[in-house]
Parts: structure tokens; C-alpha cells; sequence
């Protein structure tokens, strides 16, 4: 039995649908811990065991974890969280009292690049993952960490803008290389942790994508691939802070977004070394051919000039 939260997220979503396919293979069930089963497409909610509620709270935990063999863990965003520790720490104690008392052997969580770097302490919502990956460790379940760059999927949040506009908004300096990943290749990774248990003890599996990219170098990609000039456009942290406000996210939120940009400029993703074991196979063109493109167009079918 392997228990899914955030079925319905970016990554876990994604993740869903791979286990669905691969998962009678390996003689799993799969169990889906989901506050609104409605979001689930109904091929799917006639294919799992579906367990009402937040992961947050220890009763539906008990319920879900009964039975399990291995968990993904994702923390869903808490924009007007009081403190991030309450966002991620806490929000995760609960279910590691839960592994404890149903004796799961295996989790798999969401995380982030930083760990060792110079800057994981002050990296806003990367030092609470770290945080959060440190509880997890400590409730007697093997556990890997999926250390994450930035997103691909995150243009996706500013599709309007490359579509009408032709620009995309960032606070990373434009010529600075980084890595970055497909959600697609996150969930992948989550599924060979998950179908394959011969793992044991704590570490961490990086999701570095194939290559380290500049803002400029997305830009350049997502003009040719779109067909039309798409140019990057630096945002300061302190704008990024009062959009964030804007859109309803508390103090704490924003903060710790502020602390994870800048710390991203300051080397928080740079810690783990490029090998074809780090590496993800999915490269910003195809993404963008695949996934940016279609969004893009639309129901136009057309990228404005």
C-alpha cells in the first residue's frame, strides 16, 4: 500500500497518474489522502482508496497510514501561515507520530536544494524544508528528501503576461546559472523511490534537470520555441514581497519567500555536483514545447505577435 498526499497538486498529481499505471505491476494499492475527492478525475477515484481530509491532522492520518508501506509527503502552500516552522515542522509532527504507530517503512517528501550551503539557514522556505525533512528523518522510516531546484512550472503562472506582453518576471540576476526541473521528472523520480523499497536509512535524491540555465537563456529558449520575442524582466524582492501581500499572503509567507529568492542568488542551489545521477531528463526546450507552448496558445491556438 503506498498513501499519496496532495493527489491533486502539481507534482502529486503527476505522481498519481504514474503509480496508477505502474503500481498493479508491483502488486500495490494506492491510497489518496485528498480534502475535496471531487478534484479527483472519477477514472481515478474508482481506482484508489480515497481518505477524506487535511494531512495535517493526526485523526485522518491514523486513517490513511493504517496499512501503509510508504507515503509521499508534499506540504501543501499555508500563505497566511504564522511562521513557516508551524508551516512545515509542525505541520509534519503529526504524521510522523502516525509512521510511528502503523510502521511505515518508507517515505518519500518534497524538498529543496541547500543543504551544507553557506546560505541554508536564511533561505525562507528552503530552511524550513530542511526543517521539515529533519522531523521526517527521525520517526524510524527510511526517508529520501527530493531536493528540488526552481520549477519549470512556475512560468506557467505567468502565462497571460508571455502571451500578451511578451515578458516574464523573476528576481534571479539575468546571466545567473542555475538549475532547474520538470515537475514531470520530480514525480518520476518520487515513483522509482516509491515502486522500488530496497532503499534504506535518511538521505536526499537531487532533481537537478540536465542543465544550468540564466534567465536570459530561459528567455532565448521560450522566443524560439513560442515563435515570437519573449524577453526576462528582473523584479526586486521588495516588489515581489508587496505582490505577494497584494494577493493575501501573510507577513510570514512573504518573508520567507523574499529569504529564499534571495538566498537562490546567493549559491543555495549550487551545493549538489552535476552527474548523470543528479541530472533529470527533461530539457527546458522540451518543456516548453510541450507544456509552455500548448498553455500559451490556448484556446486561440495562436501566440500573439
Amino acid at each position: 500500500m503506498i498513501v499519496l498526499t496532495t493527489p491533486t497538486g502539481d507534482i502529486g498529481g503527476q505522481l498519481l497518474r504514474l503509480l496508477l499505471d505502474r503500481a498493479p505491476d508491483h502488486g500495490e494499492a494506492l491510497r489518496v489522502v485528498v480534502r475535496d475527492p471531487a478534484r479527483l478525475p472519477g477514472d481515478v477515484r474508482e481506482r484508489v482508496d480515497v481518505v477524506v481530509g487535511s494531512h495535517g491532522d493526526a485523526d485522518v492520518l491514523d486513517r490513511a497510514f493504517s496499512g501503509a508501506d510508504a507515503v509521499f509527503w508534499c506540504v501543501p502552500p499555508d500563505p497566511s501561515t504564522p511562521d513557516l516552522e508551524s508551516a512545515f515542522a509542525g505541520f509534519t509532527r503529526p504524521a510522523v507520530d502516525a509512521l510511528r504507530a502503523h510502521g511505515v517503512g518508507h517515505v518519500v517528501g518534497v524538498s529543496a536544494l541547500g543543504r551544507g550551503t553557506a546560505v541554508a539557514d536564511s533561505a525562507g522556505f528552503v530552511t524550513a524544508s530542511l526543517r521539515m525533512d529533519d522531523v521526517l528523518a527521525g520517526s524510524g522510516a527510511a526517508y529520501r528528501a527530493l531536493a528540488n531546484p526552481s520549477f519549470m512550472d512556475n512560468l506557467l503562472r505567468q502565462v497571460a503576461s508571455i502571451r500578451d506582453a511578451g515578458v516574464f518576471t523573476d528576481t534571479a540576476i539575468p546571466d545567473r546559472r542555475a538549475p532547474t526541473a520538470a515537475t514531470r521528472d520530480i514525480a518520476a523520480a518520487a515513483a522509482t523511490l516509491l515502486l522500488d523499497r530496497s532503499w534504506t536509512g535518511v538521505g536526499e535524491v537531487p532533481v537537478l534537470g540536465p542543465e544550468d540555465l540564466s534567465q536570459e537563456e530561459l528567455a532565448a529558449t521560450v522566443s524560439d520555441v513560442l515563435g515570437t520575442p519573449v524577453r526576462y524582466e528582473r523584479r526586486s524582492l521588495d516588489d515581489l514581497a508587496a505582490s505577494m501581500r497584494g494577493f493575501g499572503a501573510g507577513e510570514a509567507f512573504a518573508t520567507g519567500m523574499v529569504e529564499m529568492m534571495r538566498a537562490k542568488d546567493e549559491g543555495l542551489d549550487a551545493g549538489v555536483a552535476r552527474t548523470p545521477e543528479t541530472s533529470s531528463p527533461t530539457t527546458f526546450r522540451q518543456w516548453c514545447t510541450e507544456v509552455l507552448l500548448p498553455a500559451v496558445r490556448g484556446a486561440d491556438g495562436a501566440v500573439a505577435a
